[in-house]
């Protein structure tokens, strides 16, 4: 267990163990449909809401939920419904499937409520990838704003390379009308170390961090998740086109800090710099070769750096 008197950038952290003090259990959505849920800190800082991408879990982000807890902050963390440990939407618990990208913004905005109401003093969410993309949406169709919001490598467009985006697209629909929309989009192939090597660097320089995700993974299989389903896919192409187009981000009225990579495999980069230009007073850095995707995983060079920027950020705008 990590020592409770670890400096603020602690690297001593047994990142396969829950932290003490937390508390995990689920909490319920307007339809009833449980999702887990983990609270860690006093909350004399105030609240945060940190907020996974696709395919996470809570345990990825054991760390960072650690060094906020211990800078002050009451965090609160979840899986979204239909991966970790909120259960599964298909009959085969490796495919990470959604109906309607919808569904999630509701579930985000009932989450967001109620974890609001638990106090008061400042409030501040921090999303990554996909949780970015609806953390913004759901701000941009009018989810009540917290103090101020980060956005980390969010998926603001998806990375179809080698495919250009019309023909992702038209492969999805195509897809849908072949009745697949619940099967997986492609495979995740992890079988020999070349294999992992490569998802790795997609994921993360850093091979601890890395190993730890496979670890829990192995631990807790029910939390263990593979690629999306094409229904994803295509929600997720879908929703990213609507944003993108529409003017909602010109309106937000939030501090905002964005930290993104200019290296990454999984979101659109261009696309982040292009939206980012659009939002009033964003804050954004974009990281160079250095960053995979996952930047609050990165090896401590860039991991250190994102979370002094973000802390010097919160410090600022949500005294």
């Amino acid at each position: 267990m990590p020592r409770m008197d670890s400096p603020p950038f602690t690297t001593g952290f047994d990142r396969r163990a829950w932290p003490m003090g937390g508390r995990l259990d689920y909490w319920t959505a307007p339809d009833g449909w449980p999702i887990r849920r983990y609270r860690l800190g006093d909350g004399a800082r105030g609240r945060m809401l940190v907020i996974g991408g696709r395919g996470d879990m809570i345990e990825k982000y054991l760390e960072v939920i650690h060094h906020w807890a211990e800078r002050g902050w009451a965090v609160t963390s979840f899986d979204w419904r239909g991966q970790g440990g909120s259960g599964r939407l298909t009959d085969d618990p490796m495919t990470g499937h959604i109906g309607d990208f919808a569904d999630w913004i509701a579930d985000l905005g009932a989450l967001a409520s109620d974890w609001r109401a638990e106090g008061s003093g400042p409030t501040v969410m921090v999303a990554h990838s996909m949780g970015g993309h609806l953390m913004l949406r759901a701000l941009a169709e009018g989810m009540p704003s917290p103090t101020a919001a980060v956005a980390i490598s969010p998926m603001m467009g998806l990375n179809s390379a080698p495919l250009p985006r019309w023909l992702a697209v038209a492969i999805a629909r195509t897809m849908l009308r072949l009745g697949k929309g619940d099967q997986q989009a492609w495979t995740q192939k992890e079988q020999s170390e070349r294999q992992r090597r490569m998802r790795q660097m997609r994921l993360t320089h850093d091979p601890d961090r890395y190993a730890d995700e496979i670890w829990w993974r192995d631990h807790s299989r029910d939390v263990a998740l593979g690629p999306p389903s094409w229904n994803w896919l295509a929600q997720a192409l879908q929703s990213t086109r609507t944003l993108a187009l529409g003017d909602t981000l010109t309106r937000l009225s939030i501090p905002l800090l964005i930290l993104a990579t200019g290296a990454d495999k999984l979101v659109s980069t261009p696309v982040i710099r292009a939206l980012a230009s659009r939002i009033p007073g964003v804050r954004l850095h974009v990281y160079g070769r250095q960053a995979a995707h996952e930047i609050l995983r990165e090896l401590d060079p860039v991991r250190l750096d994102a979370l002094a920027r973000i802390d010097a950020f919160l410090d600022e705008v949500a005294a």
